[in-house]
């Protein structure tokens, strides 16, 4: 199983991270709490294992391929209002996380055409680009009929471990998991991550 950990922004939190991570998120959208702080060779003390995913929101494509180049990273996520063309375009140069904002069964639709992507991730819709800390009803991913795999996000916390187990939907590759597992804003509590990540992947 995935699990990709998002939002690690301190020298400290990324000297534990170990080849136990998918994935780490590296958050380039500046009004945002946990927005990278460091400079790029600092993220090179990162298990060569674990993939760099850069987070984007409706950011020019300029920008995003100077930070796939800069950071090094193996995706882009594209967690903002980004045009199915633009998503195309980005594809050409990196591997593309495609996110959906899901509040209901309707909000499915809109993954048509996206099929550039090499994972969707459905978060919690929120007028924000994510962070709400909140679940959606995870009921309506049977509603998925898609071939592109994908992963959950939204207020997933360390109680959940048993319950994303038991996640049966074909497409389910695994979790992106951030503020439930901070001991302060922006800063992550690794011992937590750790436990958790040795809980779901189990099996």
């Amino acid at each position: 199983m995935i699990v990709k950990v998002c939002g690690l922004r301190s020298e400290e939190n990324l000297s534990q991270v170990t080849d136990s991570y998918s994935m780490v998120g590296l958050n380039f959208y500046t009004p945002s709490i946990r927005c990278v702080a460091l400079e790029a060779e600092k993220y090179d003390i990162l298990p060569s294992t674990v993939k760099r995913v850069g987070v984007f929101v409706n950011e020019s494509q300029e920008e995003i391929l100077n930070k796939v180049e800069k950071y090094a990273l193996d995706f882009v996520q594209l967690h903002g209002d980004e045009s199915i063309a633009f998503g195309r375009e980005i594809a050409k140069h990196s591997q593309v996380i495609r996110v959906f904002r899901i509040s209901s069964a309707v909000d499915l639709e809109k993954i048509d055409g996206h099929d550039y992507a090499e994972y969707f991730l459905f978060d919690t819709y929120t007028e924000a680009y994510g962070g709400s800390g909140k679940k959606f009803d995870w009921n309506i991913l049977n509603n998925y009929k898609g071939s592109i795999p994908f992963l959950l996000s939204g207020g997933i916390g360390p109680e959940d471990s048993e319950s994303i187990s038991s996640i049966s939907h074909p497409m389910f590759r695994g979790v992106d998991i951030n503020s439930k597992f901070e001991s302060s804003p922006a800063e992550k509590d690794m011992n937590m991550i750790s436990r958790f990540i040795k809980e779901v992947t189990k099996k």
